[in-house]
C-alpha cells in the first residue's frame, strides 16, 4: 500500500519502500547483516543466477539500502535506484557502467570541483575523452558532440555560481543526437525539482547533503530506467562494491520523511539571506536563483519549485577580503560541506574547487573573491547578524 504511484510526494517520502517484517515495526529496521541464509543449495543457486529474486549478500542486497533506493526512486520518478558509498561513487559507478576506452563526455564546466579532476584526470587514464562547456549555452552542447559522444553531464542549479540549465532544451539535444542526459540533482532533490520529468535518462545524488539533512553519513544514488540503472549502474557496484552501508541508508531514510518541508525552510531562509546580500554596497554579486537580477531567473521559476539554499556572492577584494569576512563569522560553520540544518561558508577557490588550474577557475567563474553559503535552518536575524560581522571586519578605517 505504501508504493501506490497516486500517492503525493510526501507521503512518498515517508512510507514508499518500507516492508514490514514478522516483527510487526513501525520504524525501518537496519538490517545489520553481510550475508543470508539460503533454504537450501538449490535456492543459494536460484539466488546466484539470477533465476529467483532475494537476498544474497549485502554488497549488493540489504533490505534497509533497498528501502531507500525504492523510496528515492518514487520521489525521482524514476523505474529503479542503485546506492552507493558517496555522490562520486555514483557518478563513477555511472561512468564504469557507461563507458569504455575512446567514449566522450560532454560536461559543464560547471560541475563540481572534484568531478572535473575524475573527468579531466581520471578518466582520461583509460581513454575517456571530456570536452566542457557553458552549461547555460544550448549552442555549445549540441556543437560539442561527438559520434562517440555517451552522455552530457551537468548540475542544475551549478555550485556554487547557481548557474541554471534548461534541462528539458538540452534532453531534447541529447536524445537528437543519441546520447544520454545526465543530471547531478544534488543541490534542488526531488523535493524541489525532478529532472527524469523533464527529460533526463539519468539522476545523480550525493546523498550526504539534503537527502540526509543533518551532515551525518556519506552517500550517494543514481535514479533511472530498470534497463540502464537497474542492469548497467548496478552490475558496477555489484561486482566493485561502492556499496552503502546499511546504517547510512536507514539515516537517509530518516532524512527523506522531512524533505520537502526541509526545502522549503531552507530556501525561504537563501531567499531573505540573498536578498539582504544584494542590499549590501560591499559586495559586487549575488549569484542566487530567487533572485530577480539572477540571468536564469524565469528558468528557474519555471524548472523548480524553489530556489534552493545555496548562494554565493563576491567581494572586491579577492582572497584576503574572502577570507577575513569569513573567518569573522561566529554562528556559521566554516566548512565545505552543504545540505545540513547549520549554515556552512567556504571559499571555493581554495576548497571545493582548490584542485582546478587557474586556467579551469576561470572558466568556471570561480573568482578569489567569492563565497558560498549553504543556508541552514538557523533563525533568519541570527544568520544575517552574523554576516554583518562579516561585513564590518572588511570595511576599511
Amino acid at each position: 500500500m505504501s508504493d501506490r504511484p497516486d500517492y503525493h510526494f510526501n507521503t512518498r517520502a515517508v512510507r514508499a519502500g518500507q516492508r514490514r517484517t514478522a516483527e510487526g515495526e513501525h520504524s525501518e529496521p537496519i538490517f545489520t547483516t553481510s550475508s543470508y541464509v539460503f533454504g537450501s543449495a538449490a535456492e543459494a543457486a536460484a539466488r546466484f543466477s539470477g533465476e529467483e529474486p532475494g537476498n544474497i549478500y549485502s554488497r549488493f542486497t540489504n533490505p534497509t539500502v533497498r528501502t531507500f533506493e525504492e523510496r528515492l526512486a518514487a520521489l525521482e520518478g524514476g523505474e529503479r535506484c542503485v546506492a552507493t558509498a558517496s555522490g562520486m561513487a555514483a557518478i563513477l559507478a555511472t561512468c564504469l557502467g557507461l563507458l569504455k576506452s575512446g567514449d566522450h563526455i560532454v560536461a559543464s564546466r560547471s560541475i563540481f570541483g572534484t568531478t572535473v579532476v575524475m573527468f579531466s584526470q581520471y578518466l582520461a587514464k583509460f581513454g575517456i575523452e571530456t570536452s566542457f562547456v557553458d552549461l547555460t549555452d544550448p549552442d555549445a552542447w549540441a556543437a560539442a558532440i561527438r559520434k562517440n559522444t555517451v552522455f552530457l553531464f551537468l548540475e542544475t542549479p551549478s555550485n556554487p555560481l547557481t548557474e541554471v540549465a534548461d534541462i528539458a532544451r538540452l534532453a531534447e539535444i541529447a536524445h537528437g543526437r543519441d546520447c544520454l542526459l545526465v543530471v547531478d540533482n544534488c543541490l534542488c532533490t526531488p523535493a524541489l525539482q525532478q529532472p527524469l520529468k523533464l527529460g533526463a535518462d539519468i539522476v545523480i545524488h550525493s546523498a550526504t547533503k539534503f537527502l540526509d539533512g543533518q551532515g551525518r553519513c556519506m552517500g550517494g544514488a543514481v535514479v533511472g530506467s530498470e534497463n540502464i540503472v537497474g542492469k548497467d549502474i548496478f552490475g558496477v557496484v555489484r561486482t566493485c562494491g561502492p556499496t552503502m552501508s546499511p546504517f547510512n541508508a536507514w539515516t537517509f531514510l530518516k532524512g527523506l520523511e522531512t524533505l520537502a518541508i526541509r526545502m522549503q525552510a531552507h530556501s525561504a531562509n537563501a531567499q531573505q539571506l540573498a536578498e539582504f546580500l544584494e542590499a549590501n554596497t560591499a559586495v559586487k554579486a549575488v549569484h542566487f536563483p530567487g533572485l530577480r537580477s539572477h540571468p536564469q531567473y524565469e528558468l528557474a521559476a519555471a524548472q523548480q519549485s524553489a530556489p534552493g539554499a545555496v548562494l554565493s556572492f563576491e567581494l572586491a577584494g579577492g582572497k584576503d577580503e574572502a577570507w577575513r569576512f569569513i573567518d569573522a563569522t561566529e554562528l556559521v560553520s566554516i566548512t565545505a560541506n552543504l545540505g545540513d540544518t547549520k549554515t556552512t561558508i567556504t571559499h571555493p577557490a581554495t576548497t571545493t574547487h582548490g584542485r582546478l588550474t587557474a586556467e579551469q577557475k576561470v572558466e568556471a567563474g570561480i573568482s578569489d573573491g567569492l563565497i558560498r553559503i549553504a543556508v541552514g535552518l538557523e533563525d533568519i536575524n541570527d544568520l544575517q547578524a552574523d554576516l554583518q560581522r562579516g561585513f564590518d571586519a572588511i570595511v576599511k578605517p
